[in-house]
């Protein structure tokens, strides 16, 4: 996958699932391509600051999205030792932008969705590590190429791992991504917001790299997901991404959010399946036999 790409796929991945979700309730819906339309159209928007606000809330977007930028360089055009560390923590320094930015606003709406963010989000850094840092100990490849080498490797626990590692990468594409089970990027009931609610006083250019990066995000960690299952095709990628769609679409089609309560209980099965994938290393490394 190239990083042209990933600069140009996010909001064609965005629309897909839009469509298929019309399509499962029967409409016609909005087409493939209208996330683009209405990141233009934001673009040419002006914007509208709070008195309140500091220089924090104008520069926030900007980082956010720049941060998301770097990260998908370091998947896509960098190799080197530990480049997985620094994609995470890139990745965390925009978000932790994006939630002092809501806090900088005085809003006390704001500030609560700011914290249920960073509750419900702070075990996916963790998961990640446990989930990478596995995989390169057991491949001895201490990059995301790592990811590659996984599948050459013929045993079946190994098998098992990269399945448990999927599953546990798309959870965390749905808690990043804000989407159902965990939130609703078109909801605005105030009491079940927690992504939306930070973004509320954001409008015109910075609103367009919210969502830009929003999206970004998303992809990067579908990336994530393809690169395990057949890194060495370039149609493969393009089918693993409609899968992905698919899945989230249906999950939001025939589902429902789970109670604010219970998130929490969510991002545990999260870290439990990483746990479990780092025993399963370990059990492959010191007690299990690879072919």
């Amino acid at each position: 996958m190239t990083f042209l790409t990933v600069l140009l796929l996010p909001f064609l991945f965005i629309g897909l699932i839009n469509k298929m979700k019309a399509v499962y309730v029967g409409k016609q819906g909005a087409p493939i391509l209208q996330p683009y339309y209405d990141f233009f159209k934001l673009i040419k928007k002006g914007e509208v600051l709070s008195d309140t606000s500091s220089f924090v809330f104008k520069i926030a977007p900007s980082i956010n999205l720049a941060c998301t930028i770097v990260a998908a360089i370091i998947l896509t055009l960098l190799n080197f030792n530990g480049d997985f560390i620094l994609f995470s923590y890139v990745l965390a320094l925009g978000k932790f932008f994006s939630v002092i930015a809501a806090m900088d606003t005085g809003s006390s709406f704001e500030g609560m969705g700011a914290s249920r963010e960073v509750s419900y989000t702070s075990l996916v850094e963790p998961a990640f590590f446990i989930i990478i840092g596995s995989v390169a100990a057991l491949s001895g490849i201490h990059s995301f190429r790592n990811l590659y080498a996984l599948i050459q490797i013929h045993n079946e626990i190994v098998i098992l791992i990269s399945l448990l590692a999927i599953f546990a990468l798309f959870m965390m594409i749905l808690i990043e991504g804000s989407r159902v089970p965990i939130d609703d990027p078109k909801t605005h009931l105030e009491l079940t917001m927690i992504h939306e609610v930070m973004v509320l006083d954001n409008s015109g250019v910075d609103l367009a790299f919210i969502h830009y990066a929003s999206a970004m995000k998303m992809l990067l960690f579908s990336t994530l997901i393809a690169n395990i299952i057949c890194p060495q095709f370039w149609w493969a990628y393009w089918l693993v991404l409609l899968v992905i769609a698919f899945l989230i679409a249906t999950i939001e089609s025939i589902g429902a959010r789970i109670r604010l309560t219970h998130i929490i209980e969510y991002t545990f099965v999260m870290i439990s399946v990483a746990l479990i994938v780092m025993s399963l290393v370990l059990l492959v490394m010191h007690g299990g036999h690879i072919a």
